[in-house]
Parts: C-alpha cells; structure tokens; sequence
C-alpha cells in the first residue's frame, strides 16, 4: 500500500511539474512549519522518493516547545494521504505540500508532537466505544479582512460597511474570499456555505464536517489558504480573536457527534427531548465539567479572553441548551431525516487554538464524561447574559477564565489536559503561555494612561 502511494505521488509530482514540496509540521503552539526539498534534479527525485519511505530529519531545538539543543535531531514521517499540490504560484512555482508526524531517531512518536497527541486521543476513543469509531468535527471559523497602509495594518476596511449576512458587492474583499473559496475546493476542503459576520470586514467560510485528524489538517490548511488568498488583493486577514475593541470577535465555534464503524451517529436518539442519547448526554457533562481546565488549549492567547466576554454572543457561562447562544455548548434544532446531524456545538473555541490539541482535550473531557458516566444539568434555555450573581448560584453556572493568568492556573491542575495532552506538552504551553502573560501584565496600556495619568 504505501509503495503505491509512494508510486502515485511521484507521477503526480512529473505530470504536473511540481518544482517543490514542502514537509509540514505543527509546532505545539500550532504554527505551521515547514522542511522545502525541490525535485527537479535526479539526485533531488531520488532522495525526495527515500524522505516519502523512511522520513526527513531536521534540527528541532530551535522549533519552539520541541527539544533543547542537546537533543534536536527529529525526523519528519510524511502521512502520504495528505499530499496536495498547491493551487495557488509564486512567479509560477509549483508547490506541494505534505503532513508529518514527528519521531525522535530512534522510531519512537515524538511526546511534543500535537499530531501523535491527537493520534493517541483517538486511540482511546477507539477503545472505550470501538473500533472504527470516529469523532466528527466541524469547524465555524471566523476572521477579518483589513487593507494595509505601508506595511501597517489599518482597521477596519474602510470599503465594508456591511454587517451579518448582509449580500456585498463586489470589492477586494469579496474577491479574496471567493479566491479563498476557490483554493480551498481545490486543495479536496469541500466548502458548504460563507456569509459576512457581525462586525465590519469581518467573514466566515463554512467546510463540511470530517474525522478529528482531517478536520485538523483541514483547519491548519483553511487558515493558509485564506492568508494566501487575501494577500494575493493586497489586503490581510487576521484570525486573532478580538482585534477591534467594542465589536464582535472571532470564533471557531466546533459542532461535534460521534459515529460507530457503521457511520452511525451514536449521539442520536429520536426518544429524548433534545434528541441526544445517553452517550452524547454523559459526552456533553464531561466537556462542561472540564472547560475551565483546558481553556488555556482552547483559547491559548492573551487575547483569546478579550472575546469572551457578555455582549456579543461570545459564551462566558458554563452551561448548555438549544437556541440560547449565551451558553457555552448548544445543541442545533433537529430535523426529521437528519439523524446524522445530531451534534453539540462548543461555542467557546477561538482561530488561534493549535487545532490537533484542542480537539485532543475537547474529546478527553467527553470520554471522562462517557466513563464515569457524569449526570448532565438541565439546559439554561434564559439568556445567562442578563443573569445576577444569585441567580447564576441558583442554577450553579460557573464561568470561563476571565484571563490567560487564570486559565493556566487551571490547566496547571487540570488532570484531563495531562491524560490528553502528556506532562510534556503542558509543561511546554504553560511555559510559552507565561512569556505571553507576564509581559502583558506589567505593560502599562494606553487606557490606563488616560484614566491615572492625571489623577
């Protein structure tokens, strides 16, 4: 099986003149790397058909989370499955690209890999409910178009007045999504829907729901995509999560079911109210009760917890229901026929999230739950925005991290994280996330300037 691949990628790489392929890697904060080999020479063809077999090393000391420089050879495992040619040319280069795992020399997976953490996460699911099951996921991911001025960025567009659904003309921005739209349908990313958000220049591009591993490569994939295009009319897209104070953020709100060998959603039943069966029930309480502690996975940077605040339908409070969008998870109306669309919507997920952890914890906090088979509360179907303190006790609503500082705190004792993620991993994001938290802290902003200065 892998020579036939190995066979197609290669006549792949002759019939369509493929310059130079790039061996990509996530590195823990989900940055994208990469090791280029060019393949027109013999020598280069030769050695390019050896790296697809046995691998490529490099030097991963200077790769940040990976290893200290006493320790930094790796090597890339090509997953041959996710070899893509790039639709888009720089002064007619054509690039393909392909997915690594990251091994040590020795063969042994690499703990800092986020590819083999939500390998083994899958894994575990696997055995807890079966062989062949797959977590599902589809990913709403949502960014902004800005047009540049000498290299810096200027907020908003000045050309999109528009707002949530509203039908625009045709400008740079619409072009650049429809190119976006364009590229991703050509890189196998089956696009279903896209419409303008909220706020000004702000838009989201819907793709269909896959396995956990694919979703992941897919929302990697999405994201560059979505730069390329956009840059390509001059503009630059943005997927931090609260780039414009006093107006909607982006999110990444993730629907999630799971399905048997069969391709059976099991988070179906036509018997309940909410048409959830047992297991989605047990998969829904597990992921509330463990949110606050792998919110630091989920929404990683500082300014991850600028959007999760009341007001503009960003979750804040940990509870769940079906139309009220308040809450942290909802469950989508059910249509007759459509068992398949079963699913649970976390809504609490930001673009800046290292997709192959996040998804690694989002489903250990459900598999805790199936397990131990957590009782699920009620749903919250009142808008919790407009709820007192004595009321949120009433229905015992905690809420997010209401910061960086706080969400590692909580990741830091969060025993969900280490069963998903392993000691290594969140020793390395507590680390990366303290060189974030600490500069901040003590930086002193423009607003506390205009409010202390004179005092």
């Amino acid at each position: 099986m892998k020579t036939e691949q190995i066979n197609k990628i290669m006549s792949l790489l002759k019939k369509e003149n493929v310059d130079v392929v790039s061996f990509q890697f996530v590195d823990i904060p989900g940055n994208l790397k990469s090791v280029a080999v060019p393949t027109k020479t013999e020598i280069n063809k030769k050695d390019f058909e050896d790296y697809l077999e046995n691998g490529i090393g490099f030097d991963g000391s200077s790769v940040e989370g990976f290893v200290r420089i006493a320790e930094s050879d790796l090597v890339l495992m090509p997953d041959l499955t996710t070899f893509k040619i790039f639709p888009w040319k720089v002064d007619n280069i054509v690039e393909a690209r392909i997915i690594c795992d990251v091994f040590r020399p020795g063969g042994q997976p690499f703990e800092g890999d986020p590819i083999h953490v939500l390998r083994e996460t899958i894994k575990r699911l696997e055995k807890k409910i079966g062989k062949g099951t797959t977590f599902n996921l589809g990913p709403e991911i949502e960014f902004f178009i800005f047009q540049t001025t000498d290299g810096m960025t200027v907020m908003p567009l000045k050309t999109d007045v528009y707002g949530y659904f509203d039908y625009t003309p045709l400008d740079k921005a619409t072009i650049s999504v429809n190119r976006a739209i364009f590229y991703l349908q050509e890189l196998g990313i089956n696009v279903e829907k896209v419409h303008h958000e909220c706020a000004r220049g702000q838009y989201e591009i819907n793709f269909r729901y896959d396995s956990a591993f694919k979703t992941a490569v897919n929302f990697i994939t999405y994201k560059l995509a979505v730069k390329t295009a956009v840059s390509e009319n001059d503009l630059f897209a943005s997927f931090m999560p609260k780039p414009i104070f006093g107006v909607a953020g982006s999110g990444s709100h993730t629907h999630q079911s799971i399905f048997d060998k069969e391709g059976n959603n099991i988070f179906f039943d036509p018997e309940d109210d909410y048409h959830l069966s047992e297991t989605a029930r047990y998969f829904l309480a597990g992921q509330l009760k463990h949110t606050r502690g792998i919110a630091a996975v989920t929404n990683p940077t500082v300014n991850s917890y600028k959007r999760l605040t009341p007001g503009y339908e960003a979750p804040v409070y940990v509870c769940w229901a079906r139309r009220n969008r308040s809450a942290l998870v909802r469950v989508p109306e059910y249509f007759p026929g459509r068992e398949k669309a079963t699913r649970l919507e976390a809504r609490w997920p930001d673009p800046s999230m290292n997709p192959f952890l996040a998804f690694s914890v989002m489903l250990e906090a459900g598999l805790d739950g199936i397990e131990n088979k957590l009782e699920l509360a009620n749903p919250v179907e009142e808008d919790v925005y407009h709820f007192d303190d004595a009321k949120l006790k009433k229905f015992y609503i905690e809420t997010l991290p209401g910061t960086l500082g706080e969400a590692m705190s909580l990741l830091e004792k969060s025993e969900i994280a280490r069963r998903a993620l392993g000691d290594y991993i969140v020793k390395k994001i507590l680390e990366a996330q303290r060189a974030q938290w600490e500069p901040y802290r003590i930086q002193v902003h423009k607003w506390e300037l205009d409010r202390y200065l004179a005092r």
